[in-house]
């Protein structure tokens, strides 16, 4: 599995814009990946210095479509946490 399979997508939400001053940033990642992984997956893909990761599971939401009843999928988040000496993600700068 190489990073770019870990690492999903990033979430934009007004909390994780708000956890951006203490250079934290989340993103949706893959279920089977552990907190080692996703940390090497971020250093590679944004060239910066992980300092800890907090990981997520969860639960899709039940949902229903008139009589029938589904579920919405699961999915992993985590919350990188960078080091101080290292710089910002760019990605998320311009938003």
């Amino acid at each position: 599995m190489n990073a770019y399979d870990i690492i999903r997508r990033p979430v934009i939400t007004e909390k994780s814009m708000s956890e951006m001053a203490d250079k934290k940033y989340t993103f949706i990642v893959d279920v089977s990946a552990n907190k080692t992984e996703i940390k090497v997956a971020v250093e590679e893909i944004f060239k910066v210095k992980v300092d800890k990761v907090n990981t997520i599971r969860v639960l899709g939401k039940m949902k229903r479509m008139g009589k029938h009843e589904g579920r919405r999928s699961s999915y992993k988040k985590a919350v990188v946490k960078l080091k101080p000496d290292s710089k910002g993600i760019e990605f998320f700068e311009g938003l």
